[in-house]
């Protein structure tokens, strides 16, 4: 119960912190909030990136491990491989396609 009860303080005190930086759009608006589109751009993409990196290494590890227990279900394994790292990957195409969009 304590734990939770920090953690709804935690949110309230978040949410209560962040209501005036909402209400200032007009300024934001006005061509002064640009460089904050730019900041947040490269953060997605270093968070998409690093994320699209684990998943292709967990992938590939479990890929070369059920390869070396069952070799006979290779060409299986390698579809299933391939087919998951090209939707990792989109994952990051994505990212970096809204990062162009916002910034550009």
């Amino acid at each position: 119960m304590k734990r939770f009860s920090a953690f709804a303080f935690l949110l309230l005190l978040t949410l209560l912190a962040a209501s005036p930086v909402f209400a200032q759009e007009g300024a934001a608006a006005a061509g002064g909030g640009h460089h904050w589109v730019v900041i947040t751009a490269g953060f997605a993409m270093a968070i998409a990136s690093s994320g699209c990196a684990l998943a292709q290494g967990k992938a590939i590890a479990a890929a070369c491990e059920g390869l070396a227990r069952n070799p006979g279900a290779a060409p299986a394994i390698r579809f299933a491989l391939l087919l998951g790292l090209v939707l990792i990957e989109s994952l990051a195409l994505y990212t970096l396609l809204i990062v162009f969009l916002k910034v550009g």
